[in-house]
């Protein structure tokens, strides 16, 4: 837009240049002139008029004095000669990570830490955050438009390092990790905030330990683990053996109460009705009577 403001200049000037001195292209002087005039009106207009897109806020500084207050989204109409930068108040994402691949900055990029017991860990992470849109003046006119490098990056290391010395490499594998995120996220949130920023979220993606620390925990979780499975075996078996006894007493009760509660009577009740039922079967042909009172015996002729 300044461009045009500059070339409109340069014709209007050099359209008088030719009315002035008599040349070929003095004929041309009326047309230069309507031109630069028009590509400055253009570019003034053009100036006054700035279009912030969705996520961003605009600063505004005049002659390099920020100006308070900022431009949301959309389409304003403001005094040409102010320069406006934007600050983009989305989530934005810093990852510090040892794979060359995901971090921000190309290489090896993880924290190394020195925990309570001396050790050396190494933590990935990532950090959620966004620019506190009433503060984008205050960060453009003290940081910049690099507040990632300047803020974000060292302030994310310094406090990771200075709250790992109070846990040892194993609690911070294990047991403490949660609460450590969250000793880190309240301290990095304070930070930030006094910045201008706003910390969402504070993600530790991996705690690598050294090789022979690793390998004493994954030890002691396979013997806690067969310990456990050995409990659950011995229980099913408890279990087993408890169903087992039920059923024999069961079984037992069963028994006695029918040792004890069928009369001679009743028994021979039910033989005769077992008797009729067997004589009026089409399969009957011969029954065999012993005459003294017992039950018959009944051959079919198959």
């Amino acid at each position: 837009m300044i461009l045009f403001i500059v070339i409109g200049i340069v014709l209007v000037i050099v359209g008088f240049n030719f009315k002035n001195n008599p040349s070929p292209f003095s004929k041309f002087s009326g047309l230069l002139k309507i031109i630069g005039f028009l590509l400055i009106a253009l570019g003034a207009l053009s100036s006054a008029f700035k279009q912030i897109d969705a996520g961003k806020v605009g600063v505004k500084s005049l002659y390099g004095n920020v100006e308070p207050g900022v431009l949301e989204s959309g389409l304003h109409l403001i005094n040409p000669l102010l320069d406006v930068t934007e600050f983009d108040v989305q989530t934005q994402n810093y990852t510090m990570s040892a794979n060359h691949s995901e971090g921000a900055v190309e290489g090896d990029d993880a924290i190394r830490v020195l925990s309570n017991d001396g050790l050396e860990v190494v933590i990935d992470l990532t950090v959620l955050y966004r620019v506190s849109p009433q503060d984008a003046p205050n960060i453009f006119k003290q940081i910049g438009v690099n507040y990632t490098d300047k803020i974000v990056r060292p302030v994310t290391r310094t406090r990771i390092r200075d709250n790992a010395v109070y846990y040892d490499a194993v609690a911070l594998y294990s047991t403490k990790r949660n609460e450590f995120q969250d000793r880190i996220f309240k301290s990095i949130e304070t930070d930030f905030k006094t910045r201008g920023l706003v910390l969402e979220q504070l993600l530790i993606r991996n705690i690598n330990l050294p090789a022979s620390v690793k390998k004493t925990i994954e030890s002691k979780i396979n013997v806690e683990q067969d310990a456990q499975k050995m409990q659950f075996v011995l229980q099913k078996e408890k279990q087993e053996a408890e169903r087992k006894r039920v059923e024999a007493q069961g079984i037992a009760d069963y028994q006695r109460i029918i040792s004890t509660g069928l009369s001679d009577k009743q028994l021979q009740y039910e033989s005769i009705k077992a008797q009729k039922e067997l004589a009026a079967s089409r399969n009957t042909k011969i029954i065999f009577m012993n005459g003294k009172g017992n039950a018959p015996v009944i051959l079919s002729d198959k």
